[in-house]
């Protein structure tokens, strides 16, 4: 990925009301499985707004994760419309998606997504290191990001020599470093243990607190009433949204 798409300007075009971070208009999502289509988001619409902290809640195969990766700018809908932060990006190149990726979402994934023989301090620098931060603001940073998730005495340890708690706490770091627009995470606790789950949601509710966007997708119910709002997914579509705090 070239350091010129990384910094090329993205072109705006018309965008939802003041302070509203995502909205979907119609999203659609469908699947060719020879002469069968499947529809795995079917008319999906909704707002969140900047510093809400919502949940993406349904069983397995309702279509959450296939929302997950429309909002995440990992994939594009057949149909509709989806807006982060007053870009259309359900209309961008693929180059301007990985743009995204880099500059506007923090993910945080079950499974961490670390570079086992890399440093904690390295793995959160990497996406200063594609976007072509320079070395020194990148090291400074990736260091402040450490402290923020309480790492700061971790930052030369190895994968392997930190806990499945702390393993998630240097992806939330990296998920932090570039201050995205939003937090996604996926399923954040499905790797630890409830006490250790108990420890990363507490986090997450200091991230919000500090003013951070977060959307979390889960099947569990007690993660997902850690959020403030849940949207609920079955069969593709959006079955109930509440809020819960």
């Amino acid at each position: 990925m070239s350091s010129r798409t990384l910094t090329a300007p993205l072109q705006q075009t018309m965008t939802p009301k003041d302070g509203v971070i995502i909205r979907t208009e119609n999203l659609w999502k469908t699947y060719d499985m020879g002469a069968v289509q499947v529809h795995a988001l079917c008319d999906v619409s909704f707002d969140i707004e900047r510093g809400e902290y919502v949940a993406i809640m349904g069983p397995s195969g309702s279509g959450k994760s296939t929302l997950m990766n429309l909002i995440g700018c990992l994939d594009t809908p057949t149909q509709g419309k989806y807006w982060l932060n007053g870009r259309l990006v359900s209309e961008l190149s693929d180059d301007e998606l990985a743009y995204i990726r880099n500059k506007e979402i923090g993910f945080v994934f079950q499974t961490f997504n670390l570079l086992s023989r890399a440093t904690a301090l390295h793995n959160v620098e990497l996406p200063l290191i594609y976007s072509g931060t320079p070395a020194a603001e990148r090291l400074e940073r990736a260091r402040e990001a450490l402290r923020k998730v309480e790492l700061g005495d971790r930052m030369h340890h190895k994968p392997n020599e930190l806990s499945g708690g702390q393993r998630q706490r240097v992806a939330i770091a990296r998920a932090l470093v570039n201050e995205p627009s939003i937090i996604l995470a996926d399923e954040p606790t499905g790797n630890l243990d409830s006490a250790t789950g108990d420890e990363i949601m507490n986090l997450f509710d200091r991230l919000h607190q500090a003013g951070n966007t977060i959307v979390l997708v889960t099947h569990e119910h007690d993660i997902a009433a850690r959020a403030h709002r849940i949207i609920h997914i079955r069969d593709g579509k959006v079955a109930r949204d509440e809020r819960v705090k």
